[in-house]
């Protein structure tokens, strides 16, 4: 899902990769593919010259994939919600 200064993701990790090696690579390689597609991002200095910001948060979803949903997309409304009254979180 998009939102418009963080991104959430649902994914399946097998339990043999390592959460931060799958963070590692799928921010390195997102943000090689955005700034080729968009270089003029690069010019502009993001968290120290770095496009990602350091961390990253991570829940297990266990049984209720379906609530893990339901949350993402309540977050995305209530940014939207905000974003329309003009104020900023």
């Amino acid at each position: 899902m998009y939102q418009k200064d963080h991104v959430h993701l649902i994914v399946q990790v097998p339990p043999k990769i390592s959460i931060s090696e799958l963070m590692g690579r799928l921010k390195g390689r997102s943000a090689i593919r955005v700034l080729k597609k968009h270089p003029d991002l690069g010019v502009r200095k993001y968290w120290g010259n770095h496009f990602w910001a350091a961390g990253y948060c991570v829940d297990t979803i266990g049984l209720d994939e379906e609530m893990i949903r339901r949350y993402v997309r309540y977050q995305e409304k209530k940014e939207k919600d905000v974003e329309q009254l003009g104020l900023k979180i």
